[in-house]
């Protein structure tokens, strides 16, 4: 089988995150304490305990999922075979260029500590919200975030385009709440308000552009063992020189999900597997590879699952 990794962004962590995985799998508890190092900080005790509000904190909820998609990524590198290609959700996106072998496991996570520092403060600087839409395609959720921005002051726009009748929406609340309101008049069956630090993914985002340019800059980009498909472009990347300037291009621009799983498919995938917290994207693979076997690998049952499948 042709297998494609999908790594998960924000969202998908939870307190106990990746804690029976430590306790089981030596190369799990090894990254853990290599993240503690890293960052100077107890990231495994804020996974494993919390509090819940600490975990939340973007600038803790982004290693923390860099961390355990990189965790079991390193506990069933063995078993894999090859890899044809991985896609990651927002942040997830860094996860799957370390599985890819383009960037250190260290680089990758003072970057995203910093870029979800950066992420929180322009939220402050200009506050936003985000709303899931349901039952809509990308074109209606266009139509009403265009219709529900008054210029650029009052701005919402399609931020998470996840998957065929669900997308994501983010910008200024004011605009959010408009959006809201007129959903189900623009075809959707539901609206969401999502609890966040920011209007991520949108043009809210400039002020953290700078500085998550100049960090990258400081990275060296190698390149990747297989192609990872950018958010930005939903197309397959391999060459290093183009990883950084779409990693910053990210911040403001949507989450092409459901294209770059398509880009994946038609790159010759017929199975997905899940690494990280939670099982979002697998999830999300029941109407974006519709009939494909894809699974998620969180803890160590899973993982020893996998491990007997792949004899």
């Amino acid at each position: 089988m042709s297998l494609a990794l999908l790594l998960p962004g924000q969202g998908s962590q939870h307190v106990g995150m990746g804690r029976e995985l430590a306790s089981v799998e030596p190369e799990a508890r090894r990254t853990f304490d290599e993240a503690d190092e890293v960052l100077g900080l107890p990231l495994s005790r804020i996974m494993w305990e919390g509090p819940e509000a600490e975990l939340l904190l973007t600038r803790n909820a982004q290693p923390a999922i860099l961390t355990h998609s990189v965790a079991v990524f390193r506990s069933c590198l063995e078993a894999l075979g090859p890899v044809t290609c991985a896609g990651g959700h927002s942040v997830g996106e860094f996860s799957a260029w370390v599985a890819a072998g383009a960037i250190s496991f260290a680089d990758a996570l003072e970057v995203v500590r910093l870029r979800g520092e950066l992420m929180y403060e322009a939220g402050t600087r200009r506050p936003g919200s985000m709303a899931a839409l349901l039952g809509i395609d990308d074109e209606g959720a266009r139509a009403l975030c265009e219709q529900a921005s008054s210029g650029p002051t009052s701005l919402v726009v399609p931020a998470n385009l996840n998957a065929p009748g669900q997308v994501v929406i983010s910008g200024d609340e004011d605009a959010i709440q408009r959006a809201i309101e007129g959903a189900r008049d623009a075809g959707a069956k539901k609206a969401i308000r999502l609890n966040v630090s920011g209007a991520f993914h949108s043009p809210l985002m400039e002020p953290a552009v700078e500085g998550l340019r100049e960090r990258l800059a400081r990275v060296t980009f190698e390149r990747p063992d297989f192609p990872v498909v950018s958010n930005v472009t939903a197309a397959l990347v391999e060459d290093p020189a183009d990883i950084s300037g779409l990693l910053v291009q990210q911040l403001t621009m949507p989450v092409r999900w459901a294209e770059s799983v398509d880009a994946m498919v038609s790159a010759g995938v017929d199975r997905f597997l899940e690494l990280g917290p939670g099982s979002v994207l697998t999830g999300l693979n029941r109407r974006n590879a519709r009939g494909m076997s894809s699974t998620a690998l969180e803890g160590p049952d899973a993982i020893a699952e996998f491990r007997k499948e792949s004899g």
